[in-house]
């Protein structure tokens, strides 16, 4: 039985993720800042709530002691809790602005992850998905034929290309785990107003199909519904 921690998972893609994850026959563990939500979904999806708030370290490190008192272990950690910042002229931001998102987007990622290591490497098969984004993507981001390159969204968008590299980067450095991005692609959620084309099911595609990789499988990816892809 393979046991998910998944961050930000009372609503959009993470609840989505877990639903679908919870029917190939994961256990999942609900990561969620609000607990009355955190605690609705998973008694809605008949999986566990794990008070978490990636941008508090305290809250962080309890939320692993609470996994390894109860679970034991975790074969998959799913850094998906994330925030999108100021959108348009980014004439007026302030570094206020860029530590709120940067806190939750990238450094809770570092903090979650540093946690959970030691959950991690007691699985047979360890795996991080990082939910990233194609708007970090210097290419799609260009392309005017992809919607990334419709909008403006410089801090979301900034955090997204750090959070993939990040990934690159843990995947060479841990050599034990492996550690993939996934872009869930332009979907409706409260992020962006619910004005994605896709699904919440379409934007968990790739999370979904990184999670139940088969052991053995390559690591250091950025991997949307479609496919792999270069974020470059």
């Amino acid at each position: 039985m393979r046991i998910t921690f998944i961050t930000g998972a009372n609503k959009g893609l993470g609840r989505e993720t877990a639903r679908r994850l919870i029917e190939c026959g994961h256990t999942v563990l609900v990561g969620a800042r609000d607990r009355e939500q955190g605690e609705e979904a998973a008694a809605a999806l008949g999986a566990r709530y794990v008070p978490i708030d990636v941008t508090d370290d305290a809250s962080v490190a309890a939320a692993a002691a609470n996994v390894a008192e109860h679970e034991g272990r975790i074969d998959v950690l799913i850094n998906n809790a994330g925030v999108h910042g100021p959108v348009g002229d980014p004439s007026d931001l302030t570094a206020d602005d860029a530590r709120a998102v940067l806190d939750v987007n990238v450094i809770g990622v570092v903090r979650t992850t540093t946690a959970f290591l030691p959950l991690l490497r007691r699985s047979d098969d360890p795996l991080i998905v990082n939910v990233s984004s194609g708007m970090g993507s210097l290419a799609l981001t260009h392309d005017p034929a992809r919607p990334e390159s419709q909008g403006v969204a410089p801090l979301y968008a900034s955090s997204k290309a750090a959070l993939t590299m990040l990934t690159t980067q843990y995947a060479k450095g841990l050599k034990d785990i492996r550690v993939n991005a996934a872009d869930p692609g332009y979907t409706a959620t409260d992020l962006n107003g619910y004005t994605g084309h896709q699904t919440v099911t379409e934007g968990t595609d790739a999370i979904v199909a990184l999670a139940t990789e088969a052991p053995g499988a390559s690591t250091g990816r950025f991997v949307a519904r479609y496919g792999e892809i270069a974020w470059s």
